[in-house]
């Protein structure tokens, strides 16, 4: 059994676009796992009446949370041994999941492997990013970034039972959490087989987080100094990245007058770099 698994808030006009796509799936033993996260345009009837209509449909909803709450509500909810996150403005070719599972088929048993990840792709085919050289990688998630200098993003497909060991972090009223989080602290433990098909098709529409990231780590401020925080104590990134990351820190957090976590001192010195731009951003 494989979970594809769909977060959804107020995507109505794009879901259908989805359903239809897994409805001609070749591979037919999944589940569609949906959390729907507090919707207000009539996503919930819409779903009840497909589920009227095919049996692989779960239905969950919970209060407005954000993303990375209904990720962990769909891992405690799913019955699939695999886990794959597939936006509600999102959609798979017809052999999507049958390319799943035959990656996953070579490292089912070996607890090395985190899972796997097959490449997005735009409707009309191009990669996400350029071509790869590869046709199966093995390695994690961070050195597939620093290591190989892959750019663009890909479909993560996890083991169900892996993303059950690395929660979301949840903090009160904040609504975002970058799923990098976890999946940097999955990479320390775990490798990836990254696999050259594609099997992931997205537009990334004008109101999804991928267009509107700056709002919501400003949105989110203990989520966003979480990650950055993190992310530029971490060895795996070269100085470059963590300058980087420092004033993106600044940049999104430069107003939030709560507690903070001590950062190494050279951090401090990217401040002025980070409050001009958000600034720049008002």
């Amino acid at each position: 059994m494989l979970t594809v698994f769909t977060p959804t808030y107020n995507r109505a006009y794009s879901l259908p676009r989805l359903y239809e796509s897994l409805k001609a799936q070749t591979f037919v033993d999944f589940e569609w796992l949906i959390v729907d996260d507090g919707s207000t345009d009539g996503t919930k009837q819409l779903i009840e009446k497909w589920s009227n209509e095919e049996s692989f449909i779960r239905y969950y909803r919970q209060e407005r949370g954000g993303k990375h709450r209904a990720i962990n509500l769909g891992v405690q909810q799913a019955k699939g041994d695999l886990f794959f996150i597939v936006d509600s403005d999102d959609y798979l070719p017809k052999d999507s999941l049958q390319l799943i599972l035959d990656a996953y088929q070579p490292i089912k048993e070996d607890g090395r492997f985190a899972g796997m990840a097959g490449m997005r792709c735009y409707p009309h085919g191009e990669r996400i990013g350029g071509e790869v050289k590869f046709d199966v990688l093995d390695t994690d998630n961070v050195s597939f970034r620093e290591k190989y200098k892959v750019k663009g993003d890909v479909a993560d497909v996890f083991k169900t039972a892996v993303l059950k060991e690395f929660p979301f972090p949840e903090f009160p009223a904040e609504l975002f959490l970058t799923e990098d989080v976890v999946w940097d602290k999955i990479a320390r433990k775990y490798r990836i087989r990254f696999f050259n098909r594609n099997i992931y098709i997205c537009e990334y529409l004008p109101d999804g987080l991928s267009r509107n990231l700056s709002f919501h780590h400003r949105s989110s401020p203990q989520g966003t100094m979480l990650y950055y925080g993190t992310s530029l104590r971490d060895s795996r990134f070269g100085m470059v990245r963590h300058i980087k990351d420092a004033i993106r820190y600044w940049q999104y957090t430069c107003d939030y007058r709560g507690e903070r976590e001590r950062l190494p001192l050279w951090a401090y010195l990217f401040y002025p770099v980070g409050w001009f731009l958000r600034r720049k951003d008002s």
